[in-house]
């Protein structure tokens, strides 16, 4: 935990330190006042597209703006939550950030980002051309809001059909028992059950979130964390049991993250693909389960339950995406709305679908879309039973610690078992740290 625990203190000390100081932050204007800086995460499915929409993007800026973009990337969640520290810190950085919904409530917490009135809203091109949906985690109430709905990524199963068809199976599983279940019934030689990515950056934690509140525990209540709840044990042992104890998942995914994972299921080597979105779209075209996949909510029934207990939570999904927020720091809020309001259209938001598969968050973009492709359906109706993870300023290192449980548990697995013992100290030092980084998140007013 020592490096999460790093990262931690230095952005509780950072927003501490700029919470004395009224969060008043030096002009970061150095660079060029007619480039446009603009951060988002770096994309390794489709990185030829990237590269055309970047130019494709930067030449209509230049046309309508006379303005230049200088894009710059981040790969990881760490690296996400290093760039925002670095740039409250210095005072100069990216003056348009595209961050995860999960690191909005920690950009909010530094107070160096740009809060949406009016005036702001109406420089993006107005807010009511958004999914009200969209803005769950855009800010603490309606009225305090620095996200900018960008794109829309709700998670389901992507269902390999034909392998389901094959061992009987003719309903969508709705509890994680039945999942389990499922992917034992369709695992047989080298097809597997289920294609997980137990070594990716940003997966694992999204399955224990999930799980957990299905289960009627929210990992943060308030001011307290319950990173060390039964529910939340119970969670972990059941993804770490479906590659050790169940064999439903490839021992060879202990190694891999999420594009690892996605090849197994287009080469129709698994029968779920879990945690996937719409971004795998295109990367089923033209491949072995082309025309032979359909997708499927998530379970929302808790693992040991036949159905969701009185304080459980029908949380299909995370409410995930991408924001925008705009810097506060520097002099170029006008450019930085005038790029928002580019590639917030009805147009560009069809056009980014088309090349990524993000679900658009303007709502006439994402009607049209809903009304050609009836697939989306399960992925909509997600969306609907999405919920945003708890918002506060600690979030993105809860959210770390989640993913390090895993991190430091793969020798393990690899060893053929992750013991009950060591699952229960491992969130019991999780559960400390995440109790730290909330009470001085409390202590230092943000």
């Amino acid at each position: 935990m020592k490096t999460r625990t790093l990262i931690g203190s230095v952005v509780v000390v950072a927003l501490a330190a700029l919470s004395l100081q009224g969060c008043a932050i030096v002009n970061g204007s150095g660079d060029d006042p007619n480039t446009l800086r603009v951060m988002m995460g770096a994309d390794t499915t489709y990185p030829k597209e990237r590269k055309q929409w970047q130019q494709d993007t930067a030449a209509e800026f230049k046309r309508t703006t006379g303005a230049d973009i200088q894009w710059e990337t981040y790969s990881s969640a760490q690296e996400e939550l290093t760039a925002i520290q670095t740039s409250v810190i210095s005072g100069q950085g990216p003056d348009v950030y595209a961050i995860g919904t999960t690191f909005t409530p920690t950009a909010y917490a530094t107070g160096a980002f740009v809060r949406m009135g009016a005036k702001e809203w109406k420089a993006v091109g107005g807010k009511d051309q958004f999914d009200p949906a969209s803005f769950g985690i855009s800010g603490p109430s309606a009225s305090k809001q620095i996200g900018i709905p960008f794109a829309s990524r709700p998670f389901v199963m992507a269902v390999n059909k034909d392998l389901l068809a094959k061992a009987g199976i003719t309903e969508m599983p709705t509890t994680w028992d039945q999942l389990t279940a499922d992917a034992k019934a369709t695992t047989s030689g080298d097809v597997h059950g289920m294609a997980i990515a137990y070594a990716d950056g940003f997966d694992p934690w999204k399955f224990i979130w999930g799980m957990s509140e299905n289960a009627g525990n929210t990992l943060v209540d308030g001011t307290k964390a319950e990173l060390d709840a039964p529910a939340v044990q119970n969670a972990y042992r059941t993804y770490f049991d479906w590659v050790t104890k169940d064999g439903v998942v490839d021992k060879s995914a202990i190694g891999w993250n999420n594009a690892q994972a996605l090849a197994q299921f287009t080469e129709g080597k698994a029968a779920f693909f879990p945690m996937t979105t719409t971004t795998a779209i295109n990367s089923f075209a033209g491949t072995k389960i082309d025309g032979k996949y359909e997708f499927a909510l998530l379970p929302t029934v808790p693992p040991g339950a036949t159905e969701r207990p009185a304080d459980g939570i029908e949380a299909a999904s995370i409410l995930s995406g991408d924001n925008f927020v705009v810097a506060d720091y520097g002099t170029k809020q006008d450019l930085s709305f005038d790029f928002i309001k580019q590639v917030s259209s009805k147009r560009a938001q069809l056009e980014y679908y088309k090349l990524f598969g993000n679900l658009p968050t303007n709502t006439d973009a994402a009607k049209q879309l809903a009304d050609d492709n009836p697939q989306l359906k399960p992925i909509i109706d997600a969306g609907k039973l999405s919920k945003p993870t708890a918002f506060t300023g600690a979030w993105s290192d809860i959210q770390l610690a989640l993913v390090d449980v895993v991190v430091q548990s793969i020798p393990s697995l690899k060893g053929g078992e992750v013991t009950d013992d060591q699952l229960r100290k491992r969130l019991q030092d999780a559960q400390k740290d995440a109790q730290s980084t909330l009470d001085r998140q409390k202590n230092g007013g943000l």
